[in-house]
């Protein structure tokens, strides 16, 4: 009997700074992370994904997700992402240099599923990579 195969889960990165999405991407490519790595440069882009999920495209596993964000922040992508009746339960990782209280508890409000300051060294982010990979892509249960 033959199963269907389904496409590995993809993440969503949604990061605006050329150094840390480089520095992401090749913490992933370090860890071997097979699995696709969509990218949106500003909450514009990240929330135009809503649409191509809408019309079929198999939402990501997890989004990563950056607070201060061009054209639309963050925490705004987040409040509609968590208000779509579709696409709520995609679990959202807000990866982001601030350390504000308010940026934690506005994230937490919105229904955010954890909260991680982007490590300063290369080595942590690598670390941060696989912490990632093992809990979203291989610990945690989601909704089919």
């Amino acid at each position: 009997m033959n199963l269907p195969s389904f496409p590995a889960p993809s993440l969503l990165l949604v990061e605006d700074n050329p150094m840390d999405l480089d520095l992401t991407l090749r913490a992933f490519e370090r860890k071997r992370f097979s699995n696709r790595i969509d990218v949106a440069r500003d909450g514009e882009e990240a929330l135009a994904f809503m649409e191509r999920w809408d019309a079929g495209e198999a939402p990501p596993a997890v989004i990563l997700l950056d607070i201060n964000l061009p054209k639309v922040n963050g925490l705004e992508v987040l409040r509609q992402l968590k208000e779509h009746p579709r696409h709520r339960r995609i679990p959202v990782v807000m990866l982001t240099s601030s350390r504000e209280d308010r940026d934690l508890l506005a994230a937490y409000d919105l229904g955010v599923n954890s909260y991680i300051e982007k490590p300063v060294s290369f080595d942590k982010f690598i670390d941060v990579a696989g912490q990632i990979e093992l809990y979203w892509y291989v610990l945690n249960e989601r909704p089919r």
